[in-house]
C-alpha cells in the first residue's frame, strides 16, 4: 500500500500529465524505471520526445520545486533516458527535449509551472 507521500506524488504526476495533454502533448509512458532512476512522464510534442520531470515542494520547503532539479538529478534523468532509448531504439530517430513541471505549495490546489527545454545534456 502506497504511503500518503507516494499517493500525493502520484496525484501530482497524473495532474501534470493532464495539464500537458491540455497543451497538446500526448503521453507515451510514465514512471519508466532504470538503475539510474525513474522518468516521471515521457510524452510526445509533435515529433519530439519530451522527458518530463515533475517536482513538488511544499510551502515550508527551503528550495522551490524548479530549483530542486539539481545537476545530479539532471544527470540521472539523462542516463535513464539513454536506457529508455536503448530499450526502444526507434526513439533514436526523434529529437528529445527535457522539460520540468514544477508544483509549489498545496498539492490539493496545484498550480503547474511548465518549463520547456529546461536543460540540454548533449
Amino acid at each position: 500500500m502506497p504511503s500518503a507521500r507516494q499517493r500525493t506524488g502520484f496525484d501530482i504526476e497524473r495532474g501534470a500529465a493532464r495539464f500537458l495533454e491540455s497543451k497538446g502533448l500526448e503521453q507515451f509512458a510514465s514512471n519508466f524505471s532504470s538503475r539510474f532512476g525513474e522518468l516521471d512522464l515521457i510524452m510526445w510534442h509533435n515529433e519530439t520526445l519530451v522527458v518530463v520531470e515533475v517536482r513538488h515542494r511544499g510551502t515550508n520547503s527551503l528550495v522551490g520545486a524548479l530549483e530542486s532539479v539539481s545537476v545530479t538529478k539532471r544527470q540521472r534523468i539523462v542516463q535513464a533516458t539513454r536506457r529508455l532509448i536503448a530499450k526502444h531504439p526507434a526513439l533514436q530517430q526523434h529529437s528529445i527535449r527535457f522539460d520540468v513541471v514544477a508544483v509549489d505549495g498545496d498539492p490539493n490546489k496545484p498550480h503547474f509551472h511548465w518549463l520547456q527545454d529546461a536543460f540540454r545534456p548533449w
